[in-house]
């Protein structure tokens, strides 16, 4: 038996099946456009993959990378066009003529026409939208909020009456084969379309060309509002394997379609805001971005880490008397400061990453917070213990530094750490649940928020149980 192959795109329109992206590459294809070679520009460029031209245009100069959509057939400028991160997809539109323009807008699905236009200046975008074939379905678009099922949707899709039969569904397919790129399914509508069912292309082909629709039509669809954010349809889609997920509006009135493309898009761009904004960067900053707006992405959050570690120096000043009495402690202070921040970052990173793909409801705070404190008992036992004998071991070294009483030093730390660890587990756990529950993106407790709070704590019960214990 043979093997069974996905479909892959022809040779000549496969990622990489060309040529390889690297820097070699663009700087040739750059010093080809500077000197006006085309024609040998567009002989490297022809056969290429829309994402592979964008990648190229995201790498070279904007000048040239005008040039170069300026030289593209309408066709293909419009799909590298929608290909390109928002900012800079918005510098290169603003500078193509709008006549042009306008003509690349009317390539593109109505979705990837919205999402160009919304980048626009509101003047270029409203001088251009009344040319478009497809206006008032790109109008309705934009009317959504842009990270809605509505702002996501697609308004190409087919559907069909519930009573036609197989072989008007399939000439209903033939006359939109053209306008719309991939059909998954039909979608089976009443007469007030009102969605009630849905066919499968592989159902249509194999049924009697006499078979009505609402005979082999499933009715157990899902379908999403589309007020909807975008990350719950993410998750719909990924939960129940779908490649298309019909929209409606408040009627139950079929509006639009999401497919899994737009998905994927998605999934990805919600990964990078959370990473980043777990590392202190505002969420959003891509490699095409300016100097000024990168700076402005990740100055706040260096200004607030270090306000926060301001704020742990000071209570480490307020024990002066402490350090003076016994010197030995100071060398405890990064040992403290970095375990709060280590064990804050690691509970609230599985916390976001659980919200984030649904394993974890915001409603799980009970549940999530007696697993949390019996591993940070169990991680901040084995830390303690490691430090107490690491202290006991070498008190014989440091006898001197250590004032003769190791041992009385060694329960203190141990202690310390101890409390350190339970404490800022909890908070790394139950800061993004508490977060997520007040409608907050929770990605924003990791990276300097909960390390800075984990610090503070952790130097602030140090000192005081060394007062306690160990003076």
């Amino acid at each position: 038996m043979e093997p069974i192959v996905a479909d892959t795109p022809p040779e000549s329109n496969r990622p990489g099946g060309v040529l390889d992206m690297d820097s070699e590459l663009v700087s040739d294809i750059s010093t080809l456009i500077e000197s006006g070679q085309r024609g040998m520009v567009m002989n490297i460029l022809a056969d290429l993959h829309p994402a592979d031209l964008a990648s190229i245009v995201s790498h070279i100069n904007q000048d040239l990378a005008e040039q170069v959509l300026h030289w593209l057939s309408v066709e293909t400028a419009a799909e590298v066009l929608a290909e390109l991160d928002d900012d800079y997809r918005a510098e290169l539109a603003d500078a193509i003529p709008n006549e042009r323009l306008t003509a690349m807008i009317d390539e593109l699905d109505t979705d990837d026409a919205a999402d160009i236009l919304a980048d626009l200046p509101h003047e270029l975008a409203h001088q251009i939208i009344p040319e478009l074939e497809d206006a008032e379905d790109v109008k309705e678009l934009l009317a959504y909020e842009e990270e809605s099922a509505g702002g996501l949707m697609a308004t190409e899709f087919v559907s069909v009456l519930r009573d036609h039969t197989v072989a008007q569904a399939t000439e209903v397919v033939r006359t939109h084969a053209e306008t719309i790129r991939e059909i998954f399914v039909l979608f089976v509508v009443d007469g007030l379309d009102r969605l009630v069912g849905i066919v499968t292309m592989k159902k249509l082909l194999l049924s009697q060309a006499d078979a009505l629709i609402s005979e082999i039509m499933k009715e157990d669809i899902i379908s999403v509002p589309t007020e909807m954010d975008q990350e719950d349809v993410a998750r719909l889609m990924e939960r129940y394997d779908l490649v298309t997920l019909p929209v409606v509006d408040p009627d139950g009135c079929l509006v639009g379609r999401i497919t899994i493309d737009d998905i994927v898009d998605v999934i990805r761009d919600e990964a990078e805001e959370d990473i980043q904004r777990m590392s202190g960067v505002a969420g959003g900053e891509e490699a095409t971005d300016s100097v000024w707006r990168i700076t402005r992405g990740r100055l706040p959050w260096l200004l607030a880490g270090l306000a926060g570690a301001s704020l742990a120096a000071l209570v480490i000043i307020s024990f002066e008397e402490s350090l003076a009495a016994a010197s030995i402690l100071a060398g405890f202070i990064p040992i403290v400061m970095a375990t709060a921040g280590n064990a804050g970052i690691q509970s609230s990173a599985i916390a976001v990453q659980g919200l984030a793909s649904g394993d974890i409801w915001a409603s799980d705070i009970k549940k999530r917070l007696g697993k949390e404190l019996s591993v940070a008992m169990l991680n901040g036992l084995a830390a303690s213990i490691v430090l107490g004998l690491a202290i006991l071991v070498f008190g014989g070294i440091f006898s001197e530094q250590l004032g003769g009483n190791p041992v009385q030093l060694a329960y203190t730390a141990s202690l310390a750490l101890l409390i350190v660890i339970v404490i800022a587990t909890t908070i790394g756990a139950m800061t993004p649940l508490l977060l997520d529950k007040m409608n907050i993106d929770p990605a924003i407790a990791t990276g300097p928020f909960i390390t800075t709070s984990n610090d503070i704590l952790g130097i602030l019960v140090f000192f005081l149980l060394a007062d306690w214990l160990y003076l």
